[in-house]
C-alpha cells in the first residue's frame, strides 16, 4: 500500500494511507475557515474581553479591595469577648438615615460580613432631572450605631463613579453605559461563547499529538512560544471561561436567557422572577427591621449577608442569608421575599426549593460566574481566568501580527 507524509507545524510528519489523507485535508480546510472566524472575532471583542477578564478578576475580591481602600468607613474596632451583640437594626438605620437629606432613598444594606466590619446602607437621592440621581454609601459602627462617614459614589449626571470597586462594576457589567451598555456586553458575551468554542475546534490536534498542545515547548523560540501560551492558556481556562461567559449573558439579558430556559425545563423561575406587594389603602411598609425579624423567626440560622428595601409600591423585601447550614455544600444561599405591607413571606429561593433542572441550571449562574460556589478554591480559579484574558488577547494580536509579516515578506520576494 502506497504511503506518503503530510507536512505539519514545527516539523511533525504524519503518515497515514489516500483514504486518511484525503480526510485529513478536508479537516484541515473546515480548520481554516473555523481559524479565521476565531481570528477575527478575537480581533473585534478580544480586547474587551481582556478588560471584562482584568475587572472581573478584580470583582473577586472587591470586598477585600473596598476594606483596604475605605478602611476608616469599612473597619471597626473588634469588641472584648463577650460584648458581640449588635444594636438592633432599626436604631442603625436610623443612625444612617439621619446622615442623609429627608429625600434621600434607602436601597440596599450590606450586613457586616465580620466582626470588625461596619454595615453599609446604599441610598440615591433624586434630582429635578428625571432618571438622574446621586448615589451614596453611608457606613454605620455595629456595636455602637455611630455613623463612621459617608461617601458619593456617583454624581447624577457624571459619566464614571467617584469610587473605584462602582467604577469597575460599572465597566465590568455595562462598559459604563447603563441599561444600554449591559444588553451590548450580553451580546457580546454570546459572540465570546462562539469564540472560545471556536478556539477548542482550532486547537484540537488532528494529527493525535497532544503533547504538543498541552504544554509549552522548552526553549522554544519567542514565536514557538507566544503559540504555545496563547494555545496552553485557552485550553486549560475554556471550562471555567465557558462557564462564566454563559452566566454572564443570563446576568445582561436575564429575560432572553430565562425565555429559553423556560422552553427546554417548562416552571423554572428566575432569579428576576419576584412576587409583588400588594398595596392596602392605609397600611404603611412594616420596615427593614420587623421584615428581617419575620424572616430570622421562621429561618433562625446562616449569616444575615444583604436587605434590600421595595422598589416602589409593588415591591418586596428581599433578605439574602448565606452560610445556612445543611442546605448545599456548594452554595448556601437562601433568599426570602417578603411583602413590605402584611409581612407575609412570598417567597423562598434556596438549594432545598428548586423544582426543576432550568431551576437549579439558573440559581448556579451567580455562585459560579462569582466563584462563591466552591468557596476559596472558586474564588481563586475565577481570578486566574479573569487573568488569563488579556492574555489570551495580547497572543492572539501578536501571533496574528507575526503571520500578517511573514504574508508581507513572502509578498515582497
Amino acid at each position: 500500500m502506497k504511503r506518503f507524509a503530510i507536512d505539519l507545524p514545527y516539523g511533525e510528519a504524519f503518515n497515514d494511507t489516500d483514504a486518511g489523507q484525503q480526510r485529513l485535508l478536508r479537516f484541515k480546510k473546515h480548520r481554516k475557515l473555523w481559524l479565521s472566524v476565531h481570528l477575527w472575532l478575537g480581533l473585534l471583542l478580544g480586547f474587551f474581553l481582556a478588560v471584562f477578564g482584568i475587572t472581573g478578576s478584580m470583582l473577586v475580591f472587591y470586598e477585600e479591595i473596598d476594606n483596604v481602600l475605605n478602611a476608616d468607613l469599612r473597619i471597626v474596632q473588634a469588641p472584648k469577648q463577650g460584648e458581640t451583640a449588635y444594636r438592633a437594626l432599626a436604631e442603625i438605620q436610623a443612625a444612617a438615615v439621619a446622615a442623609m437629606p429627608p429625600q434621600a432613598k434607602l436601597g440596599f444594606v450590606d450586613y457586616p460580613a465580620e466582626a470588625t466590619s461596619s454595615y453599609k446602607f446604599g441610598f440615591v437621592i433624586p434630582t429635578a432631572v428625571a432618571d438622574e440621581k446621586d448615589e451614596w454609601q453611608v457606613h454605620v459602627n455595629p456595636y455602637t450605631a455611630q455613623v463612621l462617614g459617608k461617601h458619593l459614589i456617583k454624581k447624577a449626571g457624571d459619566i464614571f463613579p467617584s469610587a473605584l470597586i462602582p467604577f469597575v462594576f460599572r465597566l465590568h457589567f455595562a462598559l459604563l453605559s447603563g441599561a444600554t451598555g449591559g444588553i451590548i456586553v450580553g451580546i457580546m458575551g454570546i459572540i465570546l461563547l462562539f469564540s472560545v468554542l471556536t478556539g477548542l475546534i482550532v486547537w484540537w490536534p488532528l494529527t493525535g499529538n497532544w503533547r504538543r498542545v498541552l504544554s509549552i515547548k522548552p526553549r522554544a523560540s519567542a514565536e514557538r512560544f507566544n503559540h504555545d501560551l496563547h494555545q496552553t492558556s485557552g485550553f486549560y481556562t475554556f471550562p471555567i471561561l465557558f462557564v462564566v461567559l454563559l452566566s454572564g449573558v443570563y446576568m445582561n439579558l436575564p429575560d432572553q436567557f430565562m425565555a429559553l430556559v423556560k422552553q427546554l425545563s417548562p416552571g423554572t423561575q428566575g432569579f428576576m422572577d419576584n412576587p409583588h406587594s400588594l398595596p392596602a389603602v392605609g397600611k404603611k411598609p412594616i420596615g427593614l427591621a420587623q421584615a428581617l425579624s419575620i424572616v430570622q423567626n421562621r429561618y433562625p440560622e446562616g449569616r444575615i449577608d444583604w436587605l434590600n428595601n421595595p422598589d416602589g409600591e409593588t415591591g418586596v423585601y428581599r433578605i439574602s442569608i448565606s452560610d445556612v447550614p445543611n442546605l448545599s455544600r456548594f452554595w448556601s444561599e437562601r433568599q426570602v421575599s417578603v411583602d413590605q405591607y402584611t409581612g407575609t413571606i412570598l417567597k423562598v429561593q434556596d438549594p432545598g426549593t428548586r423544582s426543576t433542572a432550568g431551576q437549579t441550571f439558573v440559581e448556579w449562574q451567580w455562585p459560579l460566574h462569582s466563584g462563591r460556589a466552591f468557596g476559596w478554591i472558586g474564588r481563586i480559579l475565577i481570578f486566574l481566568t479573569g487573568l488569563a484574558c488579556p492574555v489570551l488577547f495580547i497572543t492572539g494580536l501578536i501571533r496574528w501580527l507575526q503571520k500578517r509579516r511573514a504574508k508581507l515578506h513572502r509578498s515582497i520576494d
